[in-house]
């Protein structure tokens, strides 16, 4: 068999010209948000100004959340598994409520640009909130830029045929460029215009794949016969093929699976699912950095309805289209023998993540094709645009000012950028990596390593802002120990691999044998318990320390004396320092030799956003009291809109798990 890559490849003029004409108008929102906003301070690169609406807040968050994985991966577990998997998507409509209800009231009232940072003004100290800048850029890196990546190559494989190294550098120093260049304003901008390219073409798609084979009724009947044609062991010495490596689910269409033999038991898919959703949506910079550009926190509140309306579509628009390719292409999105798999996709534990862009390489006509690959371009983009965003934030705000207290503003911007660029190259030597990695199932992957690791995270978060009697030791110890403990369990899965249907892993029982979803349900309790019972055994923080930083004082006017007092003062003395330095400095200079800096140095701040007069803003800056104090007052009107908005959100997510339950 040969690989199907070779036989479809885009490359009619239809198709090129919707490519292109996609790519000019991404550059020009990026560059258009680029010239209406203040890209020269820290607020206006990282926060975007705090000026964002809430449909640009909404769009951002779901760009920033479906990246070229979820269509991989949502649509190669929708084939391998069935629509269980949509409850990842689902369990996603009641997350985005605590945060935008309960969790960004009291990041705003702290005055926060980083989480990191809010654990550092909440318990004081500096272990804590480094340990999360670490770990965090940690995750960004080696998985979520890694597997985006790879789902990106699997698209551009099938579809164009070209080479993965040519491919994905191109695409990373496009969004580099536009992220480096326009801050979180211009992200916010384009994300808002991808989402509505990403829904659009993913719609075409769906219609197209449904019109295929006969509707909804037909997808429900043909599922369980979609058996590729080729079930026998080439190898029979290495192998045997058991019925079910290759005989679809008798529970696809359900949600709730058996606790001990589903692949998605119900216990985790309802407490399992919601942990790790805490620490994405709640306390990952990526996520909450969209919501701190709001300019209001009622736009952050209608921002996360918006949002979670739009998680809806994940369901229909990849995990069904996923379905309706095993049906079509049952011996190569099905394929079960080993040897087969490897001609067909690259991989030999089978080829699921191929389900998606089949669809589009074969269901849709010329210049629709082009679209799609837009659309996967589109999310792409998006997603790795958000984390390089975000991790510059994290380096610069968190490591970085470590590093050197007495950096300027203008000195963080670049700073910021420069380590984006850094990001892109550790990302383009992981991808050798990423290729020797392929997974069977890829958002399998990406879930059970945010299982390992989050829950420990989650847990001091939503410790940290619900229970004041929580301290940093706590915490901390929390933190240590629960990182420990998912290691025990994710390093040794890794070193005997995860196996497959004909290969089973050899990991033993008691290590491997709890499910990834159980394990996280485990491991935030013993967390929890363990942060508790530490703090209680140590000296609680006083109130005067807490005022707007837990949820019960989120109102509080009196005023907060921060834990990290000490390091702010150091800082502000080094910047004080600083400045004296540049004032000599600048008297010493004559006019003359300012004319002769002001050609193409001018020309590339200007492009940057670093404007000639930032170092005066600087200076201001230093000089300004403190900041007013943050308003998370509503209006009543807009605040009974938003509230009965998410009551309906809710009773719409409760009927689908319902009806598909």
């Amino acid at each position: 068999m040969e690989e199907p890559s070779s036989e479809v490849t885009i490359n009619n003029p239809a198709d090129i010209t919707v490519i292109v004409g996609y790519f000019l108008m991404v550059i020009a929102v990026g560059v258009w948000s680029m010239l209406r906003t203040n890209r020269g301070t820290v607020g206006g690169y990282f926060l975007a100004g705090r000026s964002m609406a809430w449909w640009s807040v909404g769009a951002s968050l779901f760009a920033s959340n479906i990246g070229s994985g979820h269509f991989v991966g949502l649509a190669g577990t929708g084939a391998a598994g069935g629509i269980a998997v949509g409850g990842f998507e689902w369990n996603a409509l009641f997350i985005v409520l605590l945060l935008g209800w309960l969790f960004v009231p009291v990041y705003l009232t702290a005055g926060v640009i980083t989480m990191p940072q809010y654990l550092k003004k909440r318990f004081g100290g500096t272990r804590i909130s480094l340990y999360l800048s670490v770990i965090s850029l940690f995750l960004y890196v080696f998985t979520k830029i890694s597997v985006d990546m790879f789902s990106g190559a699997v698209f551009i494989q099938q579809a164009l045929g070209w080479n993965i190294y040519v491919a994905v550098i191109a695409l990373l120093l496009i969004t580099a460029l536009y992220t480096v260049t326009g801050g979180l304003a211009a992200l916010m901008y384009t994300d808002t215009f991808q989402t509505f390219v990403i829904i659009v073409g993913a719609f075409i798609l769906t219609g197209f794949s449904f019109a295929e084979i006969g509707g909804y009724s037909a997808l429900i009947a043909k599922y369980s016969s979609a058996v590729p044609s080729n079930i026998s062991s080439l190898d029979a010495q290495r192998y045997n093929i058991s019925p079910q490596c290759y005989t679809p689910r008798q529970d696809a269409f359900s949600m709730l699976r058996d606790p001990t033999t589903g692949d998605l038991p119900w216990p985790g898919v309802l407490f399992g699912m919601t942990i790790g959703g805490i620490w994405y949506w709640c306390s990952d910079q990526v996520i909450v950095q969209r919501c701190l550009a709001a300019r209001s926190l009622t736009h952050v509140k209608a921002g996360c309805i918006m949002c979670g309306y739009l998680k809806l579509l994940p369901m229909f628009l990849m995990v069904f289209p996923g379905m309706i390719s095993r049906i079509l292409y049952p011996d190569e999105v099905g394929c079960v023998v080993p040897e087969i798999c490897k001609k067909v996709c690259g991989t030999e534990v089978g080829c699921s993540n191929i389900a998606y862009p089949k669809l589009v390489v074969t269901v849709m006509p010329s210049g629709l094709r082009g679209l799609m690959l837009a659309v996967m371009l589109a999310a792409l983009m998006s997603s790795l645009a958000s984390i390089f965003n975000s991790s510059s934030t994290l380096f610069t705000m968190d490591i970085w000012t470590r590093i050197r207290p007495q950096a300027t503003e203008r000195e963080l911007i670049v700073v910021g950028r420069v380590w984006v660029l850094c990001i892109v190259a550790i990302s383009i030597c992981w991808i050798p990596v990423v290729q020797a990695a392929q997974s069977g199932q890829i958002f399998d992957y990406i879930q059970s390593v945010s299982s390992y690791l989050s829950p420990p995270i989650a847990s001091v978060f939503l410790l940290s802002v619900f229970v004041k009697r929580v301290n940093e030791t706590g915490a901390f110890w929390g933190l240590v120990c629960g990182l420990a403990m998912g290691l025990c369990r994710m390093l040794p899965e890794f070193w005997f691999g995860t196996g497959s249907c004909i290969f089973p892993s050899q990991c033993p029982f008691l290590v491997c044998g709890v499910h990834y979803l159980h394990f996280a349900i485990i491991l935030f309790s013993c967390t929890s318990v363990l942060v508790l019972l530490v703090s209680l055994c140590t000296e609680p923080i006083e109130d005067k320390h807490l005022h707007r930083l837990v949820f019960s004082l989120r109102h509080s006017k009196e005023e907060r004396k921060d834990l990290d007092w000490e390091q702010e003062e150091r800082a502000s003395r080094a910047q004080k320092k600083a400045k004296d330095r540049r004032v000599e400095k600048a008297n010493a200079v004559t006019e003359a030799d300012g004319d002769k800096k002001s050609g193409i140095c001018g020309l590339v701040g200007r492009f940057c956003g670093l404007s000639a007069d930032l170092q005066g803003q600087d200076d201001e800056a230093a000089e300004d009291s403190e900041p007013p104090m943050p308003d998370i007052s509503e209006e009543p009107v807009w605040k009974y809109a938003v509230d009965s908005n998410a009551l309906v959100m809710m009773a719409v997510a409760v009927f689908l798990w319902g009806y598909f339950a």
